[in-house]
């Protein structure tokens, strides 16, 4: 990491300790290749760079569950449309960009701006695919200990292409009810 990089990484890591503070955060700045080296990795980049970012540390991803949380979304005039990346979805198209990882789909629908916010809590459903059941266990696992938030296996990864697909619907909501709508769904018991 370049010194100019690793100063803006300190600057983010700065602002979020203080933005949150009062909390023990163990938080800090690290490039890609640093960040690789978590126990679960989050790719939360814009879409057509998560590919190739988790090649980039794909020696380091082995075996690791590695949460994908990106939409290939576009506005359009004044609408949000869902694209197709190769594959149907972003997740799938991690996945095959670093097959010894464990990629689960997740997060998509989650408002990031009250995600952000710690001190308020986001009340939202949140579908968790992946085709490895230790990936599936781990995200629910830490979505579940997220204030208000409940975790819902959606099955296999093929079934990232349509959530991811439906934040474009999310965000034309927000944007026209001037609100930050989350999904929730019923008839699902705790």
């Amino acid at each position: 990491m370049g010194s100019r990089s690793r100063y803006r990484a300190l600057e983010v890591r700065d602002h979020l300790v203080e933005r949150w503070e009062g909390r023990e955060l163990a938080i800090d700045a690290a490039d890609n290749a640093g960040a690789a080296a978590a126990d679960v990795v989050v790719l939360a980049t814009p879409w057509d760079a998560a590919s190739a970012t988790a090649m980039s540390v794909a020696d380091k991803l082995k075996g690791k569950v590695v949460l994908c949380m990106c939409n290939a979304l576009a506005k359009v005039g004044h609408e949000f449309q869902p694209l197709v990346p190769p594959r149907g979805s972003v997740a799938a198209s991690v996945q095959a960009a670093v097959p010894r990882s464990l990629v689960a789909a997740a997060m998509h629908h989650v408002p990031a701006k009250e995600l952000g916010t710690i001190s308020e809590p986001v009340e939202s459903d949140v579908l968790v695919c992946s085709d490895h059941p230790k990936a599936t266990e781990v995200v629910c696992d830490i979505v579940t200990k997220m204030p208000n938030l409940r975790a819902l296996d959606a099955g296999e990864l093929s079934n990232a292409a349509p959530i991811e697909a439906f934040a474009a619907v999310l965000l034309q909501l927000n944007v026209r009810y001037r609100t930050r709508a989350a999904v929730k769904f019923t008839g699902i018991d705790p």
